[in-house]
């Protein structure tokens, strides 16, 4: 069964949209769930169920095939360029210095590399977007 979360008041409680009614989660903040604009890999098994008439199994292993093949691409240290989409890159991270919270000792953090992700034009547009009611926001 899946669960598609959503906050209600007080913000002690959650509740759960179920197929068969609503429960609700009881000693379990607002910030510790949080799902209502979330989109998890079967909500896309179930776009390209949806869209191209598959099987669900099939579509699974589809998707799992894509993800599968970024992942090890990215593994390599390769590029992966999707047009309209965006790029997905492996950068370098530089040495850092951090901080211990305890002792408050400045603690030596090793360069690494992380994934960073460029949107593509199209996909720019649609997060550029403004709903008539949100402002425009004015750097000063």
């Amino acid at each position: 069964m899946r669960y598609r979360v959503r906050t209600i008041n007080p913000p002690s409680e959650l509740a759960l949209d179920t197929v068969g009614g609503s429960e609700t989660l009881a000693d379990t903040t607002r910030s510790e769930v949080q799902f209502d604009n979330c989109m998890i890999k079967q909500d896309i098994v179930d776009a390209v169920v949806n869209r191209t008439g598959l099987s669900t199994t099939k579509a699974e292993i589809a998707v799992e095939a894509v993800l599968e093949t970024m992942k090890r691409s990215m593994e390599r240290g390769e590029r992966i360029e999707l047009r309209g989409f965006g790029v997905f890159s492996i950068r370098p991270r530089k040495t850092g210095i951090g901080r211990n919270p305890k002792t408050g000792e400045e603690v030596r953090i090793p360069p690494g590399k992380a994934i960073r992700f460029k949107p593509g034009k199209n996909l720019q547009s649609i997060s550029v977007r403004r709903s008539p009611s949100q402002p425009s926001q004015v750097r000063r």
